[in-house]
């Protein structure tokens, strides 16, 4: 199996260059202030400069405007739009149009009920990706990155007509098992290559990358 590997919320140059030596496939920079991982386009340009063609650039946005996305792309060009906010299937659907860009649609998973909400962005979204919804009494909970998982026998035996991602909580223990439940051909990692919230550790980047080429 070729397992593809995101590690989102890079902004060292360090973290980075261990993720391109193992192999990963995406490579996300995150726009999102609030967050511990945020970059300015500035910072990311810089970091994106480093990054080879085979590897996607991919843009994670929390609920933002077309101008904010714009001035994004303007500094520090990209290859994958990420929504990780409440935006809707047109929301999805208009940014595709205006940017020229494929859009992943980030779903966080508690229950049934939210995994049938994601059938709501076929046709809309180019990917999906599933992660972790926090509980409501975690008030300090970001739209992601938050270092937990879902039940990952939500997603078993199920079938989507686009490619998606698995998110929320992996790390290079539990990645083979989480791959195993959902079948998973994708995988989003952040939390899981830290060892404080926004601070990449370069051999937990390539224990995570190692752990997946061995699946």
């Amino acid at each position: 199996m070729d397992l593809e590997v995101k590690i989102c919320g890079l902004n060292s140059s360090s973290a980075l260059a261990a993720a391109v030596e193992g192999g990963v496939r995406y490579v996300g920079l995150v726009f999102y202030p609030q967050s511990p991982r945020y970059l300015s386009v500035a910072d990311a340009a810089a970091l994106a400069a480093d990054v080879p063609a085979n590897v996607t650039k991919v843009g994670l946005f929390v609920d933002a405007d077309d101008a904010t996305i714009g001035d994004v792309i303007a500094g520090c060009p990209l290859d994958l739009l990420q929504f990780h906010g409440v935006e809707d299937p047109e929301r999805v659907r208009s940014a595709r149009a205006t940017f020229g860009l494929p859009v992943m649609k980030a779903i966080r998973l508690a229950g049934p009920d939210d995994l049938a909400q994601a059938r709501d962005y076929v046709g809309a979204a180019d990917r999906l990706l599933f992660d972790a919804k926090p509980p409501a009494a975690m008030t300090t909970a970001l739209p992601g990155g938050n270092a937990l998982a879902f039940d990952w026998q939500l997603l078993e035996g199920t079938s989507w007509p686009l490619p998606w991602m698995l998110s929320g909580g992996l790390d290079a223990g539990n990645l083979a098992e989480a791959v195993a439940t959902t079948g998973a051909q994708a995988v989003d990692v952040s939390s899981g290559v830290e060892d404080r919230p926004g601070h990449k550790v370069p051999e937990l980047v390539s224990a995570f990358l190692a752990a997946a080429t061995k699946l």
